[in-house]
């Protein structure tokens, strides 16, 4: 069963084969996610690796939680799941507003 790892604290240079290789050194990887800004594609930070099975993913965490890449002191865990998250973060509510009226109403 894989594991996902979260990626923090990334270069805005980093790249996914770096990132790839970097990771390799632990286990097979799966994937690798570099998120980009949507409006104007520059990377945000942070990413994710997919690693093959949970033993190289603890492997990956414990060598490289800390370790420098492109400048930056890289931040590796595991990554959560976004029911996880949606669960532990309030969030609010929507707005009410009145009620629309019926089409037999306007007339």
């Amino acid at each position: 069963m894989s594991k996902k790892l979260y990626v923090g604290n990334l270069s805005y240079s980093t790249e996914a084969a770096s990132l790839e290789s970097l990771f390799a050194q632990y286990g097979e990887i799966v994937s690798v996610n570099i998120i980009t800004d949507r409006m104007t594609g520059r990377a945000r930070g942070f990413g994710f690796v997919e690693m093959a099975t949970p033993e190289g993913a603890q492997a990956a965490i414990a060598g490289l939680n800390g370790v420098e890449l492109d400048g930056r002191q890289l931040r590796v865990n595991e990554a959560q799941d976004n029911r996880d998250r949606s669960r532990t973060h309030g969030g609010g509510g929507g707005g009410g507003g009145g009620q629309r009226p019926r089409n037999s109403d306007r007339y």
